[in-house]
């Protein structure tokens, strides 16, 4: 790992990527390409940016990212900006233009882009509910979490209704070329945890639009909801651990820990004979305490299953109580995805072949371009 802090030398792909989104960076001109997000569901404070063929969010509004060592100038006329370190040229980046679908407003008055987002290149995002039960609450909060964020600053709104998603999906389609769609929640009440409104949202857009979906939810209590979300459209399914430990689990999520891992695992594996093997996938935030060794355990009984382990690099927000948390090391990262990928790879889960969702488009961690590497 000798490369990831000797920025005098070349640096491969995943390590720039993940020296990145571990530094975050400057910008000298914060307007170009799309913009940036701030508060919300994540990514956020975050701008996208196109290296190597790969889009990825790097941090740029964290403290971590006003310190950076990493800056990227002004774009030149072809639109491609270098990336400096110590005043030496480490790579190249390009940025994915502001979609088109943002300068509409739904046919109830609202813009788009408080209906929902671009992430990465090609993938468009919605919270369909901007509340969640344990936000509010200090002894149930997640540490990590801004949701509310963007709701009390204007930037959206509280509850996307199915005919807004549909709208809006259709134009991302038509003006944009949008492959794919993420549809998270915040919990409500009941012990469907979101699946009702997302099985609603979801059965809209397919509706309006050819566009495969990825819905997300914490596990329901019945786990019949997976059939029905499979029923109204849906292709993929996310259910997030973010931790994988249960005393990190306590400590940083203490509302969500209360779903224990284990139903967790009873529900991925209820759920990957509805969506299919690769179709199911967790997201796992490194750096949050659970060591590389707890995090590579928990992947191997995953992708046994047939569940995805999409591990990002925990990225601290402004406003959070967590946002003097540091983040994790190129080689802590390191030491996680490339043994994953090789799992992965081994146990024929890919990047490429997940229809929708966080882990095919891959943005958010360097774990698709190593799984890149071994592929055939």
């Amino acid at each position: 790992m000798e490369n990831a802090t000797n920025p005098t030398q070349d640096l491969p792909t995943e390590l720039l990527i993940s020296e990145l989104q571990s530094f975050g960076a400057r910008l000298s001109d914060p307007r170009v390409g799309a913009e940036s997000r701030r508060g919300g569901a994540g990514p956020s404070d975050h701008k996208a940016l196109t290296l190597d063929g790969m889009t990825v969010m790097v941090p740029v509004h964290t403290a971590p990212a006003f310190d950076s060592p990493y800056v990227v100038e002004k774009p030149d006329a072809a639109g491609r900006s270098q990336i400096i370190r110590d005043g030496r040229k480490v790579g190249e980046v390009s940025f994915p233009a502001r979609p088109r679908f943002y300068d509409l407003t739904t046919a109830d008055g609202i813009p788009y882009n408080k209906i929902a987002v671009l992430h990465g290149r090609d993938v468009l995002a919605t919270t369909v509910l901007q509340t969640c039960i344990r936000y509010q609450s200090r002894t149930k909060t997640c540490q990590f979490c801004s949701i509310g964020q963007s709701l009390a600053a204007g930037r959206t709104i509280a509850h996307k209704t199915p005919a807004q998603l549909a709208e809006v999906a259709k134009a991302a389609v038509e003006l944009d070329g949008v492959k794919h769609m993420v549809m998270t929640t915040g919990t409500p009440k009941g012990d469907d945890r979101g699946c009702a409104i997302l099985a609603e949202s979801v059965r809209a857009v397919k509706a309006a639009v050819d566009l495969p979906v990825q819905v997300q939810s914490e596990p329901p209590e019945d786990f019949g909801w997976f059939q029905r979300l499979k029923d109204a459209g849906a292709d993929a399914l996310g259910m997030h651990l973010e931790a994988v430990t249960e005393g990190v689990r306590q400590r940083i999520m203490p509302g969500k820990a209360q779903v224990s891992v284990e139903t967790y695992m009873e529900a991925f594996a209820a759920s990957v004979p509805v969506f299919g093997r690769g179709q199911v996938s967790t997201y796992i935030l490194a750096g949050l305490g659970d060591t590389p060794e707890a995090i590579l355990a928990i992947s191997e009984k995953l992708i046994a299953l047939g569940v995805y382990p999409f591990v990002v690099p925990f990225v601290p927000i402004s406003g959070t109580p967590l946002e003097s948390h540091p983040t994790p090391s190129s080689a802590f990262m390191g030491s996680i995805l490339a043994p994953l990928s090789k799992m992965l790879v081994e146990g024929g889960l890919k990047s490429t072949d997940i229809k929708a969702g966080c882990g095919r488009c891959g943005a958010c961690s360097a774990l698709a371009t190593y799984e890149r590497r071994l592929a055939p």
